[in-house]
């Protein structure tokens, strides 16, 4: 790629990051289309696009682990349910009909963003719940289905996790979001890179331009999920997974 094709690149991927770690996913939306809108196949943007992803929570956990949001049961669970899913959807990917699975995944997206929408007080308070008996069985069963949508196609599944933590276990959306970034961005997303890579290729020239900025723009928007607080979590949230579904379903 020339230089002004990598600053292009590297000005979408900071974009796609820094409103991903703000709002707890969503780096598909911009970059993922953007690397197949400049020539790259569907399966080798796909496994670009999740080794990129990696960058993603490199910067999220140097600027979310000095807050300590992160307990070791839960951490447990959503790499112990989430990571066989990742493999398993990560393995499948490359021979599932493209059109449907995005129809499909842009519906169930902006479906999220109405529900956070209409549910004015929802992860705004932090009341765990559902983490022993039959509730822990169920957030482990949506923890395992979510890996596997993070695992298959790569836009935007971790806003999937994080109303999943605020909604079955009852976690704020900022300590979903230190979840999200940390152990789907970096644990989740390398998994599936690996698998990707293993199956599929990677377009290597490209990746300097896509590692700096999902850098870059993990520890921006990770900065401004800490200082903004709640609320605005919440707002880039909805905007988002709205933005993303819209786009997902007319293609």
């Amino acid at each position: 790629m020339t230089w002004l094709e990598q600053l292009g690149l590297f000005a979408a991927s900071f974009v796609a990051n820094t409103f991903s770690a703000l709002s707890g996913g969503g780096a598909g939306l911009i970059q993922f289309p953007v690397l197949i809108f400049l020539g790259l196949p569907f399966g080798v943007a796909l496994a670009t696009h999740k080794l990129a992803s990696v960058f993603l929570g490199v910067g999220a956990i140097a600027r979310h682990w000095r807050e300590n949001h992160l307990a070791q049961r839960e951490s447990v669970v959503i790499l112990g349910f989430g990571l066989p899913g990742v493999i398993l959807g990560a393995t499948l990917v490359l021979h599932a009909p493209e059109r449907p699975m995005l129809f499909a995944l842009g519906v169930l997206t902006a479906g999220l963003g109405l529900y956070s929408v209409f549910k004015p007080d929802l992860g705004k308070a932090y009341a765990p719940r559902n983490w022993q008996g039959w509730g822990l069985a169920q957030g482990a069963a949506g923890v395992f289905v979510t890996g596997f949508l993070n695992g298959s196609i790569t836009s935007g599944t971790g806003l999937f996790l994080t109303l999943w933590l605020v909604r079955h276990f009852g976690m704020d959306y900022r300590r979903a979001v230190a979840y999200t970034l940390i152990l789907v961005g970096f644990f989740w997303n390398g998994t599936g890179a690996v698998v990707l890579g293993i199956l599929g290729t990677v377009a290597w020239d490209w990746m300097p331009a896509l590692l700096l900025g999902s850098l870059l723009g993990g520890y921006v928007g990770s900065h401004l999920a800490i200082v903004k607080g709640n609320v605005w979590i919440k707002r880039g949230f909805e905007v988002t997974t709205i933005a993303m579904g819209v786009k997902l379903i007319i293609g």
